[in-house]
């Protein structure tokens, strides 16, 4: 079974930013999370979607 949701720790590998710029990305609005009580989780097919919509805009 693949990932379906990975931590603000792969997106910032993922991305290759800081830690903490990650944090600062997930409380944007508009970006894809989940909440599990403290816990950000980030949807990965969300994510990719986002990622398209997001160079698109710019």
């Amino acid at each position: 079974m693949e990932k379906t949701t990975m931590s603000v720790q792969e997106l910032s590998a993922q991305m290759g930013i800081s830690l903490p710029k990650a944090y600062e990305l997930v409380k944007e609005p508009g970006f894809p999370t989940i909440r599990i009580g403290a816990r950000i989780l980030i949807p990965i097919e969300a994510y990719k979607e986002w990622l398209v919509r997001s160079s698109l805009n710019k």
